[in-house]
Formats: C-alpha cells, sequence, structure tokens
C-alpha cells in the first residue's frame, strides 16, 4: 500500500502518456483536431513532469490532472462532440463529454491552492483557497477567448471543431460555469484537507 502511494504520480504519468500516444493512432477527428487539442495536455504533462523534483503536489493533486490530461486525450482523438459514450448518452442535443472536461479542468485549482499555500505566496489557508479559486475561473475565461481567437483564425472545420460550442450560443459561458464548479469543489477540498501550520 505504502509503495503505490510512493510511486503513485509516476503510474499516473505512465497512464497519461499511454493516454496521449493511443489518442494520436488514427484519430477520426482528424491529426489537424488532434494536434490543436492534444498540445494543451502535453504541454501540462510536461510542465508538471519538470516541476516534480522541485516540488511535489498531493497525490489527490496529481490524480485531478491526470484525470482532465485522460479525458484531454479522449477529447483529442474523436474530437470532443463525437465521444462515442457520451454521444449515445446525449438526448439533450449535445454531447456533454465537453461539459465533464471543463469540471475536470476546474479541479486543477488544487495544484493552484497547493502550490501558493506551501510556498508562502499567501496570507493562510482560506486566502490560498480564494486564490485558486479566482486563478482558475480567469483561466477558463483566458480558455474561451483562446478558442474564440483560433477558430477565427483557422475559419474551417479545425477551428470549429477546437471552438466545440455544437451550435450552443451559450457555450463559452456553460462552459466557464462548469471550471467555475470544478473550482469551487477543488478549493472546498482543499480547505477541509489543509490545517493552517
Amino acid at each position: 500500500m505504502n509503495v503505490l502511494k510512493i510511486y503513485f504520480p509516476q503510474i499516473l504519468a505512465f497512464s497519461v502518456f499511454a493516454a496521449i500516444v493511443l489518442s494520436g493512432i488514427n484519430p477520426p477527428a482528424g491529426t489537424a483536431v488532434w494536434r490543436v487539442e492534444i498540445v494543451w495536455c502535453v504541454v501540462y504533462f510536461v510542465s508538471l513532469a519538470l516541476a516534480f523534483p522541485r516540488f511535489r503536489f498531493s497525490n489527490l493533486a496529481y490524480f485531478f490532472a491526470a484525470i482532465w490530461c485522460i479525458l484531454q486525450t479522449i477529447g483529442a482523438h474523436y474530437s470532443f462532440e463525437n465521444v462515442p459514450f457520451f454521444e449515445t448518452l446525449s438526448e439533450l442535443g449535445r454531447n456533454h463529454f465537453d461539459r465533464l472536461a471543463h469540471f475536470t479542468v476546474g479541479l486543477n485549482a488544487l495544484l493552484i491552492c497547493e502550490f501558493v499555500f506551501r510556498k508562502k505566496l499567501t496570507n493562510g489557508v482560506n486566502v490560498a483557497c480564494i486564490f485558486g479559486f479566482v486563478a482558475i475561473v480567469a483561466l477558463a475565461g483566458v480558455w474561451e477567448i483562446i478558442e474564440w481567437i483560433y477558430a477565427e483564425i483557422d475559419g474551417g472545420e479545425t477551428g470549429a471543431a477546437f471552438l466545440g460550442s455544437q451550435g450552443d450560443i451559450w457555450d463559452a459561458q456553460k462552459d466557464i460555469l462548469c471550471d467555475t464548479f470544478g473550482g469551487l469543489v477543488a478549493a472546498i477540498i482543499f480547505r477541509l484537507r489543509t490545517r493552517e501550520s
């Protein structure tokens, strides 16, 4: 049990690496969509790997990061609007896999909370919670702007797939709301798990 706890981040890293490789094998969405979606997962994965020797997050934080990365690889492979399992579940006129992925983005606020608290960049655990939550909501807004700019520049199917609005004029706002809910859950978890030193 202790061995699993010690090597848990490495097991997750291997899982994410495998998911990245598998998602790149004959993606039905096409390689252009795959590239524009997978790059974010790869950048995040490499950043966490490079930081690992100098700053180790909690196993739960790495788990949240890995869940998002794996969901991103699935979305990159199929495109978020065409993930098969969610396509068959959807009776509301859209594939909601994207909403789940956005919620898991929000859960990554736990990493921000842990970092600013343990590096003593904030004045206590409550401020770390607020900072992590606000940072992830801000990141959600910036992400929607990036999607919009890319879709405008591309102007084709790849841009539309990356934007992923599926005809919903309120898609960006709903995505930000899902990120916000995830960030709130992460901040609450961090507060419940962390004691002032």
